[in-house]
This record gives structure tokens, sequence and C-alpha cells, in this order.
């Protein structure tokens, strides 16, 4: 009997698509602006997430989240305590969100809030540097956040996101004297990959570069509702 390949990724992909371009058409109708943030674990999505709702609530915009892991609930009711409408995501070990995954918690978010209501959404996606550059959401922008002691090189094994992403975030600069991290390299790595994203350096826990950040964002944010 002859072999026969069976292709999967095709269907699931364009299903996603269609999910998408539905997310994308209710956003537009809200107005809600929505924010892919990607990374690696530990690269403080979360913070960076908690420190930009509190420059975005000042300037009188009210966020919401979507935390996807793979398991817990840790980082969503960490920005439940930050006061921040909040759904979980469960994969079970999926390494990404999918379009039907957001859907339902955006049906989650329009019962219990309201999603008229709801300035912003962050969607923290799985920690992972390849899988989720596939499966678009629907967002309005995709966030890639790399953090010092992650190291310099992660643009060079992982091309694929930093070239995807509308901006790119240094975290955890504070702590920079004490890692090997090569700016310079960094830079240069990013100018062959996407050299039309903007770059912020911040540290999320200590503020440094968030406002610059969150002014940025905030000329985004404008900018699509207009």
């Amino acid at each position: 009997m002859a072999e026969k390949t069976v292709d999967i990724a095709t269907p699931i992909l364009s299903r996603n698509e269609r999910l998408a371009d539905e997310l994308r058409r209710r956003f537009a109708e809200t107005g809600t602006y929505v924010i892919n943030v990607l990374s690696s674990p530990g690269s403080g999505k979360t913070s960076t997430i908690l420190a930009t709702n509190e420059r975005l609530r000042a300037a009188g915009l009210t966020c919401a989240v979507i935390e996807g892991d793979i398991a817990s609930d840790v980082d969503a009711q960490a920005c439940k305590e930050a006061g921040m409408p909040s759904i979980q995501i469960n994969t079970g070990g999926l390494c990404h969100l999918e379009g039907n995954m957001i859907r339902e918690a955006v049906d989650a978010l329009d019962a219990g809030v309201g999603m008229d209501k709801i300035d912003v959404i962050f969607i923290e996606n799985v920690g992972n540097l390849v899988c989720p550059v596939d499966f678009d959401l629907g967002e309005n922008l995709s966030a890639m956040i790399l953090s010092v002691p992650e190291g310099d090189d992660k643009p060079v094994k992982y091309p694929g996101i930093f070239q995807h992403a509308g901006v790119n975030l240094l975290n955890k600069v504070d702590v920079a004297p004490a890692f090997d991290f090569d700016l310079d390299a960094y830079t240069a790595t990013l100018d062959n990959l996407n050299p039309e994203a903007p770059r912020f350096q911040v540290s999320a826990t200590k503020g440094t570069g968030m406002d610059a950040w969150c002014s940025w964002l905030l000329e985004q944010i404008s900018a699509a509702r207009a």
C-alpha cells in the first residue's frame, strides 16, 4: 500500500484564521485594543502587563487580561488582585493559544464585564518562542518580551518570533551588570530581522523605560481608534 501524507496543519491554521478575522471584527466593534504578549517563560510577561496596566489606568483606560498557561492560575490571580478583569485559559499541554480559546475567553469577559467597557485586552500567551507565531488571535499588536538573563543570542536562535513582533521589549535591564548580555549584538540582530519594529529597554519591576513604552502604546491605541 502506498504511503499517504495527511496535512493536518493547513486546516487547523485556516480555521484559526477565520476565527481571528471574527475576533478582529468583534474587537473593532467595541473599540477594544488587543495586545498579544509573547515570550519564553520567566521573561516577565505578567510583571510587564501589570506595570503597563498601572500607567494605562492612570490615562483613563480600562484593561483586562486573558492568561494562557499550560497549568495553574497564578498569573491571572495576580492580575485580579491588581483590579484587572482576568480570564484563565489552561491549555493542558498545548504550547500556544488559538482563536477558539480566545473567543471563549472574550465571551466570558463580555458576560462578566461587558466588552464595551474594556479599552485594552492583554493576551498573555503561553511561554514559548516558536508555536505562538503561527496563530493569529485577532490582535492589534504582537509584543515580544526578551529578558536580559535569557541572553542576547535568542533572536539568532528563534528569529521567527522577533520578526513577527510589532514591538520588541528588552526587560530586566536593571540586572544587566550581572549578566553577559551583549546589547550591541542584540541590536545588530534585530536590525537585520525586524528593523521597523520599535524597541524599548525596560525594567517592569523597577519602572525603567516603562513611561516611554506606555507613551508609545497610548499613541497606537489612539491611532487605532481614529
